[in-house]
């Protein structure tokens, strides 16, 4: 690939002269996001390393905690443990990929790779959209509709909305992946960027890339923006609702109840603002790479740390396992 006197890199292969659209199509793609660091590639290792199993730690205790303990069998804590599934997914699509490139000192991925890779970035990225909005719909009716509370989140409308949530995310990825894989790259195989996303396979391709683009307006539209207009709009009922609360320890707890949420709203849909709809100039590669970073990688490990720390039932349940996991320990 970086060699020297063969024309033809190894990585290409040419389509046969016969077809009218000769294009040439690669077989792997070279990612660029990390070819500023040079010698830093074994000490990136072991912070990507260390963020990553702080997010499968973080994660899986969530989940853990929400099966194990009976206080948390809410639809709320039902919704959270899907989303920590997500988180885990998300950061599982990038990370690993990342990692071991970091130990073979050679930042590449093959197309196959990376069309999967893609697919599966954006199911997570559009379920978890879904799931956000859900969860503040959950809110709301917790809030707003508190005497109708138990019917609208019965644990068949919970189960259906987690589903749809998760067919809305796969429903956005089919469309985009689908596209992608019509797209020829006549030989540019060198993407700016740390894994393999839809705006910088565009920008590589040698295609029209009209319809592609158009879609991912589209999308970032219905299923990026609806989502976020819905939780914003959600949140001004529950903001009237909870100014007309006279109890000043009522309005702390509904208020309480809905900090986390919010924080986790906002710096998710602002990152995958910053990456789905980047201005015609695009960033810088630096700029790029630190973005995808944040929505992608720093984002899954903080989601539980937000949530844990700002809730006392998951801070109550987390010590409790360990004080009977102590107690197990002392009793043998």
């Amino acid at each position: 690939m970086q060699g020297g006197q063969d024309p033809v890199p190894e990585q290409i292969s040419i389509v046969s002269p016969m077809d009218a659209s000769n294009q040439t199509q690669v077989a792997e793609f070279v990612f660029l996001g990390f070819s500023g660091v040079s010698n830093g590639h074994t000490y990136l290792f072991f912070v990507f390393l260390v963020i990553y199993l702080a997010t499968i730690f973080g994660n899986t205790t969530i989940i853990t905690l929400i099966q194990l303990d009976s206080r948390l069998h809410s639809p709320m804590y039902f919704f959270l443990s899907h989303l920590s599934c997500l988180d885990l997914c998300y950061s599982s699509v990038t990370v690993p990929k990342i990692l071991v490139n970091f130990l073979h000192q050679k930042q590449t991925i093959s197309y196959n790779q990376c069309m999967a890779q893609m697919f599966f970035l954006m199911t997570f990225a559009g379920s978890e959209c879904a799931l956000l909005a859900i969860m503040a719909y959950d809110r709301y009716a917790a809030i707003c509709q508190p005497l109708r509370y138990s019917n609208l989140m019965s644990s068949q409308v919970r189960i259906l909305l987690a589903v749809a949530s998760w067919l809305w995310g796969l429903l956005d990825s089919v469309i985009h992946t689908a596209l992608a894989t019509n797209l020829s790259f006549c030989g540019a195989n060198h993407i700016d960027h740390i894994f393999c996303d839809v705006p910088p396979l565009l920008k590589i391709s040698c295609s029209d890339t009209y319809v592609n683009e158009i879609t991912l307006h589209l999308a970032s539209i219905f299923m990026g923006f609806s989502p976020f207009l819905f939780i914003v709009l959600t949140y001004a009922y529950i903001l009237s609702t909870i100014l007309r609360i006279r109890s000043n320890t009522s309005r702390r707890k509904a208020f309480s109840t809905c900090a986390a949420h919010v924080i986790v709203v906002t710096i998710y849909f602002g990152m995958i603002n910053l990456n789905y709809n980047r201005p015609s100039a695009g960033y810088s590669l630096e700029i790029d790479t630190l973005i995808s970073i944040l929505y992608s990688i720093i984002t899954p490990m903080l989601n539980p740390l937000i949530y844990s720390l700002r809730n006392k039932e998951v801070k109550g349940a987390l010590q409790k396992l360990l004080e009977r996991q102590k107690k197990g320990y002392t009793s043998t």
